[in-house]
C-alpha cells in the first residue's frame, strides 16, 4: 500500500473534474498551472506572515493563513474540511483536535517541557497529522512552524533543503520522519526540520 503523503502528481497531468472543484483560476487546467499559481499565491502570503509578529497558535490565524496561503487559488482556502480523507483526523475532530494541540503548545512553551525546536518540531508534526484543511497541509504547517520559530526567537528551520512538494529522496526522507513521530520517535523529525 502506499503512503498517501508520497503520492506524486506529473506536472503535464490534466487535473480532473472533482480536482477542479473550487478553483479560482479559470486559465488552470494542468497540474504544473496550479502549481505554479499556487506558489505565487504562498510566496505573497509569506510576505505577509513576516512583515509583522503573528499570534501563531491562535486558531483563527491559522486559518487567515492558511486563506492567505491559497485564497486566490481556491474558494475553500481557510475552511476547515467536511470530507474523509485517507490522511487526516475525522472531520468531526479538527477544531478540538486543534485547539488541544495549540493549547499543549502553550503550555509545552510556558512550563519549558521541551527547546523550542522541539516544540515546533511536534506542533508540526502533529499539524500534518489533524490535515485541517482540503489540501495544502505541508506546506501550511511549514510555514505556520516556521512563523512559531521566529516568534520564539529561533531561526527558520532548513526543512531539507529542497522543495518538498516534489517527490525526491528529501520528499521521502521528510514522509519517513513524519511516519516515526506517528510512532512517537520524534528524532528524525528533529534532526530533518535542521537538515
Amino acid at each position: 500500500m502506499s503512503d498517501p503523503l508520497l503520492e506524486e502528481d506529473d506536472a503535464s497531468t490534466p487535473l480532473t473534474a472533482e480536482e477542479r472543484d473550487g478553483l479560482i483560476p479559470s486559465y488552470v487546467t494542468l497540474r504544473h498551472e496550479l502549481n505554479e499559481a499556487e506558489q505565487a499565491n504562498i510566496l505573497e502570503a509569506e510576505q505577509w506572515a513576516f512583515a509583522r509578529k503573528r499570534k501563531v497558535l491562535d486558531e483563527r490565524f491559522l486559518m487567515a493563513l492558511h486563506k492567505r496561503m491559497f485564497g486566490r487559488v481556491w474558494r475553500w482556502a481557510g475552511k476547515f474540511r467536511h470530507t474523509e480523507r485517507n490522511v487526516g483526523v475525522a472531520p468531526y475532530r479538527i477544531a478540538t483536535d486543534l485547539r488541544q494541540l495549540l493549547d499543549d503548545c502553550r503550555y509545552w512553551i510556558g512550563h519549558g517541557t521541551y527547546l523550542p525546536d522541539e516544540v515546533c518540531t511536534r506542533f508540526h508534526h502533529r499539524l500534518v497529522a489533524i490535515h485541517p484543511f482540503p489540501n495544502g497541509n505541508g506546506r501550511h504547517a511549514r510555514l505556520a512552524t516556521d512563523l512559531l520559530l521566529v516568534a520564539l526567537g529561533r531561526p527558520r528551520f532548513t526543512w531539507g533543503r529542497t522543495n518538498l512538494v516534489d517527490p525526491g529522496e528529501t520528499r521521502h526522507a521528510y514522509v519517513a520522519a513524519l511516519r516515526a513521530a506517528d510512532g512517537r520517535d520524534i528524532k528524525p523529525l528533529l534532526e530533518f526540520v535542521r537538515s
